[in-house]
């Protein structure tokens, strides 16, 4: 086990660098640079000269494998640099930011999972009947509604007609971030919960469920203590790949709820050419998702004693 989690953290080295170098070209290759960006955003015309001596003081004008090793330098000694468009520390800045995408996470996956594995263990035990049908039904609606239109509809309907939450978020607090968790737990209910059924179904379908009947034990016990733990390695995976996406932020819904989170960040670090921020995001991403499939990863094994991790013998 400990070989296996040291193999997969080192594997985080070259994915670091691999996917920062990528992300410095692909902002480079874009065309445009943060100097006519902010100087686009304040409306404010430069001339070419101040624009020349604006880029040689954010070392834009520096070929590109300079920058990069200069960024890349910094962060190794835990300097994330400046913020091209605000002056700030990018570090501090990001930091700043993680509380509120943290309680969107925690918030929406709770959501999600209270309401996706019920429904999905009960639609599947009631298979092809009422309940199973009218429970895929709301499943393939929720599934096929952008989480913008989700968002926009909520917004109208609990904020405007109904003036139970705030239209715009106030701060980190429940109320704030009750439209945005319903916005994106309706989405990921709609989806894992079909996940759920089929697990369950092919699951109720094995040999010993129909053994555990024929010795009389209640189908209740075999469902919750059998069934369900059989079904937890597929859960878990689709809610490690759900944590990994909205730890990263989740940018459309931040934007129209203004919730002041990571995707946020990032989107307005992008359409302001802010290379430092935009690094330091990328660093989060590729973090979070190795972590997040370690521990899933892990978890696998305490779930399921048959599964064997890698450099495990049989």
């Amino acid at each position: 086990m400990r070989k296996y989690v040291i193999r997969r953290l080192l594997l985080l080295i070259p994915i670091l660098f691999g996917i920062t170098f990528l992300s410095f070209a692909m902002m480079r290759i874009a065309g445009s640079d943060a100097v006519l960006q902010r100087a686009d955003a304040s409306g404010v015309a430069l001339t070419q000269e101040v624009i020349d001596a604006q880029r040689a003081e954010l070392g834009l004008d520096q070929p590109f494998l300079t920058q990069y090793f200069r960024w890349l330098g910094g962060f190794l000694t835990g300097d994330l640099g400046v913020s091209y468009v605000s002056g700030n520390d990018v570090f501090s800045t990001f930091v700043s930011k993680l509380p509120a995408t943290l309680l969107l996470t925690a918030t929406s996956i709770l959501l999600t999972v209270a309401i996706s594995i019920p429904l999905g263990i009960l639609s599947a035990v009631k298979q092809n009947k009422f309940t199973d049908y009218l429970i895929r039904f709301c499943s393939f609606i929720g599934n096929s509604l952008p989480n913008f239109f989700v968002a926009l509809v909520l917004m109208y309907l609990l904020a405007i007609c109904f003036p139970v939450f705030p239209v715009i978020s106030t701060g980190l607090s429940l109320q704030s971030a009750a439209l945005p968790t319903l916005t994106l737990a309706i989405a990921m209910s709609a989806k894992y919960l079909r996940q759920v059924r089929a697990t369950v179904l092919d699951e109720l379908d094995k040999a010993y469920v129909t053994g555990a009947r024929a010795r009389g034990v209640r189908f209740s016990v075999t469902l919750w203590k059998s069934v369900l733990r059989s079904c937890l390695v597929t859960i878990l995976t689709l809610l490690a790949m759900s944590v990994g996406s909205l730890l990263g932020g989740t940018a459309i819904v931040e934007s129209i709820f203004m919730w002041d989170g990571v995707g946020k960040l990032a989107v307005d670090a992008i359409n302001m050419r802010d290379y430092p921020m935009i690094q330091a995001y990328v660093v989060w991403m590729a973090v979070i998702y190795v972590v997040v499939n370690l521990i899933t990863d892990i978890s696998y094994r305490a779930l399921d004693p048959r599964i064997r991790l890698g450099g495990e013998e049989a």
